[in-house]
């Protein structure tokens, strides 16, 4: 939640500067995401006053007339939309010929015969908002012509605050600054705001049946959708442009300053927590507001941005009364006749999420209808989270608005229209429900001090939550508590030992040393975490950097990496490239590797899950491209195959694990790699995954020049227990013997023979020649090899000969030939 600075001054006067905040809030379990320095407009920008506006015959430019002040009379040029037809009186930001703004320096210019004297800006052009989409306009006499902005919309200091779900009584500018006075110590000088109309107003309004059960689980609680309603009609609103401070007020928190009215609704929202919709009087039938749900099932509704939603069953709207022949006698016997909406009817919004196209506000709206309502959070929360919409007010409903709130953010909302407006509010306002209030929460000192570990007074509990807004009350030790209603998070007594050690100082906790009971049910719980732990230093240590990506990601992107097309879908994809689940690791990796410098050495692994259809499962990914050392003074380390195979081969032997690499042909190949390097990865005797290098093709989409090699593998990968015995003192016995086959046959199929004829006198069989020519004959090659033996004690010739033999003719069982000399 964003929050100027000096509106948190303003209710507190004596709060600390901005640079002494940072651990108040942490303290207050509130941190600070961050606080953003928002300058003042530059010097040369003005405030001027409308004389006249002008449409400029046959092009999309507005004469503008002004007021300057001391400059006289001046005009300009102006194509924003929101310029045509200015009333007389009304001020605008005027950039002066000299000022420079953005890197240009404005002057006086002629356009379309019209000596245009500096521009009028837009709150984004000035950097003091993100509205773009007009020029920045204020009341007629908002201050003298000629004054410089920056006098009126001074230097601040935005704080960004973070929020945590179950404290939405601080999402305002009163909440935050009620809970610094707690802590603080401070006096808090709350918003000036009468008291509401005990006399039922004009505007009925009719609430859902408590009785009705949503869920069908009778052990849940009752949901009727809404339980307070407060509903108020203003006449003969003078909508424009927002005054100055409250524009300033809700740019710098974030939000597109509209007109009076809109602003003032969103003001009042971040001013109190309260969010409200305002209605055009014009577009309520029968002068009704009926809160109904289920009762337009699949019916479409669009809202005020044009955007068609599907409601449902429990989906609750707001409609008008409809219309009726039928004279209404009095407010009660017209409560009587609204149990559901009439014929005619109109859905004016999505209850507590957005308003409607029927009924929103316009430019030349007068009369309006404030609805201020406490809305169920779970229910809204279902509604927003299937229709997929994220307002402001889902924001603060979902996490519990005080409910005894409604009718003063009405009133609130009614007297600023007035003020600011010319707006005359009725004199009643109609208010139904009973909401649904804390209730008292009983504790003692002595349990509170046993959960914290901590010794604090009685008193100075009683202090704390007084100060927070509590009623406490009990004799002794004795802590009978009754919570203020905007805090509908605290519940049971523990929340109110949460909220004693907060205020108290969570930096007064003693610090121990735990006693450590592990239940037999716990033991070795860590070991997957362990084991990860491992891997991770590991390939840390071998050169590579842990990366992680998005777990989310498009069929684009998996088309692009030949990779399994999404099959878990997101219902509300917060981006267009992030609409699914991802199947593969190496496509992250691969666009990762394409985010580095052209031939910067690249070597990447990521600790993953991925979620192709056969199911849910957890990965490594490794990848690499580049020289694996770079030439300086003398030769480098070229990053072929055989140094990658290498690295996850010393990966293996690290952890203990036995590796081969078996080579893959034709259609086992995956449709990642290279067809002719391509491996099965075998760990510890078992599948578990591939390596290779990358396909040409996958390497051009991801822009990708050069080698660069990849292996996806399924964890765990099991390591052994380390185990060491004394080196033989034998010494070795060494055979050379070249086999030609088919240059089809791989190196591993030639090792699992010599190794299978072996037996326990083998130890080692290491490649020294590859050959191929005619005098191995077309389509083979002679693979030469070194043989090692080594035995319990020194080998004789009578010993390695069987040896040797049973190797030979194991190798021309398979139809495979030995190269003489």
């Amino acid at each position: 939640m964003k929050l100027p600075y000096s509106w948190l001054k303003e209710l507190l006067p004596d709060l600390p500067p901005v640079s002494e905040l940072e651990p108040v809030f942490a303290h207050l379990g509130l941190p600070l995401e961050g606080v953003e320095e928002v300058p003042a407009p530059v010097e040369g920008v003005l405030l001027v006053a409308v004389k006249s506006a002008e449409p400029l015959a046959g092009t999309q430019l507005t004469k503008l007339t002004l007021d300057t002040g001391e400059n006289g009379e001046k005009t300009i040029a102006s194509g924003a939309p929101n310029a045509v037809g200015l009333p007389a009186g009304t001020m605008l930001a005027l950039v002066t010929p000299g000022t420079t703004l953005g890197g240009m320096t404005y002057g006086v210019r002629p356009m379309q015969g019209v000596e245009s004297w500096g521009m009028a800006a837009s709150a984004r052009e000035l950097g003091i908002g993100e509205s773009n989409a007009g020029i920045l306009t204020f009341p007629a006499g908002t201050a003298a012509p000629g004054t410089p902005l920056r006098e009126l919309w001074p230097a601040d200091s935005v704080l960004d605050v973070e929020v945590t779900p179950n404290r939405a009584d601080v999402l305002s500018a009163l909440g935050l600054a009620r809970d610094l006075a707690a802590y603080l110590k401070l006096e808090l000088n709350e918003p000036t705001i009468p008291a509401a109309p005990t006399q039922p107003g004009e505007i009925r309004v009719s609430l859902p049946d408590r009785g009705r059960v949503l869920d069908r689980d009778p052990s849940k609680k009752l949901r009727f959708g809404c339980d307070h309603f407060a509903a108020r009609a203003v006449s003969g609103v003078q909508n424009g442009p927002a005054p100055l401070w409250m524009q300033r007020r809700v740019s710098l928190a974030g939000m597109r300053s509209i007109d009076l009215i809109v602003d003032t609704s969103n003001y009042v929202m971040l001013e109190l927590g309260q969010p409200t919709a305002l209605y055009d009087r014009r577009d309520v039938a029968g002068d009704g507001l009926v809160v109904a749900f289920g009762l337009r099932e699949g019916e479409n509704v669009k809202d005020l941005l044009g955007n068609t939603h599907q409601v449902g069953g429990e989906d609750l709207l707001i409609l008008d009364a409809g219309m009726s022949d039928e004279p209404v006698m009095s407010v009660a016997e017209a409560f009587s006749t609204m149990k559901q909406p009439k014929e005619g009817s109109h859905v004016l919004g999505i209850a507590g999420i957005v308003g409607g196209e029927h009924g929103h506000v316009r430019a030349d709206t007068r009369d309006v209808v404030i609805e201020s309502a406490h809305f169920d959070p779970v229910l809204l929360r279902r509604t927003a989270t299937r229709l997929g919409l994220k307002t402001d007010a889902v924001y603060r409903f979902e996490r519990g608005v005080d409910p005894l709130l409604a009718p003063k953010a009405a009133v609130r909302v009614a007297e600023l229209l007035r003020e600011y407006g010319g707006g005359t509010p009725e004199a009643g306002q109609t208010l139904v429900g009973t909401p649904e209030l804390p209730f008292e929460i009983t504790a003692t000192g002595e349990q509170i001090r046993a959960l914290l570990g901590m010794h604090i007074d009685t008193a100075e509990m009683r202090d704390i939550l007084t100060r927070l807004g509590c009623r406490v009350e009990g004799e002794g030790d004795e802590l009978r508590v009754l919570p203020p209603s905007w805090r509908v998070d605290m519940v049971i007594w523990q929340d109110l030992a949460e909220e004693v050690a907060r205020l108290h100082g969570f930096a007064e906790l003693p610090e121990t040393l735990p006693t450590l009971r592990v239940h037999e049910s716990n033991l070795g719980a860590s070991a997957p975490s362990d084991r990860r732990a491992d891997l991770r230093r590991t390939l840390s240590g071998l050169g590579f950097q842990e990366v992680v990506t998005y777990t989310f990601t498009s069929d684009e992107e998996a088309q692009k990496a030949r990779a399994e097309l999404p099959g878990v879908r997101l219902r509300n994809p917060m981006t267009t490239d992030r609409t699914g689940m991802r199947t593969a690791l190496y496509p992250s990796l691969l666009k990762a590797a394409g985010a580095h410098a052209k031939g910067e050495r690249v070597m990447l692994f990521e600790i993953g899950r991925i979620f192709p259809t056969s199911g849910e499962t957890e990965r490594l990914g490794l990848l690499m491209r580049g020289d694996l050392a770079a030439r300086t003074y003398q030769d480098g380390v070229q990053g072929g195959f055989s140094v990658f195979k290498g690295l996850v081969q010393s990966f293996a032997a690290t952890s203990g694990a036995t590796l081969e690499v078996q080579q893959l042909r034709g259609e086992e190949v995956p449709a990642a790699l290279h067809p002719g390097i391509a491996g099965a990865v075998v760990w510890n005797g078992e599948r578990v995954g591939w390596l290779g290098a990358l396909h040409p093709e996958i390497a051009q989409e991801f822009g990708l020049k050069g080698d660069t090699f990849l292996l996806e593998a399924a964890l765990p990968l099991p390591g052994r227990d380390w185990a060491f015995r004394d080196p033989s003192r034998a010494p070795a016995a060494w055979r050379d013997l070249a086999v030609i086959a088919p240059a089809g046959v791989s190196y591993g199929e030639i090792v699992g023979v010599l190794k299978g004829a072996g037996g326990e006198l083998l130890e080692q069989v290491e490649p020294f020649d590859v050959f191929t020519g005619e005098q191995v004959g077309e389509g083979n090659r002679s693979v030469a090899v070194r043989l090692t033996y080594r035995g319990a004690k020194t080998l004789t010739e009578e010993d390695i000969d069987p040896v040797f033999n049973a190797q030979i003719e194991a190798v021309k069982a398979q139809g495979w030939a030995i190269r003489e000399k």
